[in-house]
């Protein structure tokens, strides 16, 4: 499969290049592009306008405010596309939307299998204990820009596929009592913590917390592969975590 990177300088990008170069890698790095080259295997560009390599997917982990112009060029050529990016406004939400009607479009705000098991135990537990408290609490390095993360709104939007109003609460910031249908989600940005997330379900007499830890960015890039692989082979369509974790079952 040749991959084309977009966001090949930034943290990601580097990880997704370090598995498409190791030995057993069937996968070839067909092309990458970032605003900043140096240090990149050629052909580099700095523009997706400029790639003149046929790739059979792309990987984008560049930044949320490139979707539109990497859904432009994906649509251009009818390739389909893995966006592992967070942050997107609703016009870009809506953009990767339209896209999706024409071209396999693979959007996830985590790119972990494990956040994909952890978002389906969310549905079931919520279902289960639907008048229970729900609190997301969510921690990551204290770079990250948005807030809070793109996962921690992908679990918040698991419990409400169940419970259908529910409201989110992001960082409680006055007094009041908590309403039976909010779902708290509270944002800690601590040193260089890679991601961890905590769903805590309380019924009144017994409190369930479900919890994942990355404890690497690799990860994120392997799964990045993995639902790389996946699409190739897809119809158009907006595929998610989820669509791969049923895949996998």
């Amino acid at each position: 499969m040749n991959i084309l990177l977009n966001g090949a300088s930034g943290y990601m990008g580097r990880e997704v290049m370090k598995l498409l170069e190791a030995p057993d890698c069937e996968d070839t790095l067909i092309a990458c592009v970032d605003l900043h080259t140096d240090g990149l295997p050629s052909p580099a560009y700095t523009s997706l306008a400029d790639v003149r390599e046929r790739a059979d997917v792309i990987i984008d982990f560049s930044h949320h405010t490139a979707t539109n112009g990497l859904l432009a060029y994906a649509l251009r050529h009818k390739t389909p596309v893995v966006i592992a990016t967070t942050g997107q406004t609703e016009e870009e939400n809506a953009a990767i939307k339209a896209a999706s009607a024409e071209i396999p479009v693979f959007f996830s705000a985590n790119m972990s299998l494990g956040v994909a098991l952890l978002a389906a135990l969310v549905r079931l537990t919520v279902k289960t204990f639907p008048a229970a408290d729900v609190e997301i609490v969510e921690t990551h390095h204290n770079r990250k820009v948005d807030v809070p993360s793109g996962t921690a709104l992908m679990l918040a939007r698991s419990v409400q596929s169940v419970r259908e109003d529910a409201e989110f609460v992001i960082g409680r910031h006055e007094n009041g009592k908590k309403k039976p249908n909010e779902v708290g989600i509270s944002s800690l940005r601590l040193g260089n913590v890679v991601g961890e997330h905590e769903v805590h379900i309380n019924t009144g007499s017994e409190t369930i917390t479900l919890r994942h830890q990355a404890h690497s960015r690799s990860l994120f890039a392997d799964g990045a592969l993995v639902a790389a692989r996946f699409l190739v082979d897809c119809k158009a369509g907006l595929y998610t975590l989820a669509s791969l974790f049923r895949d996998s079952n």
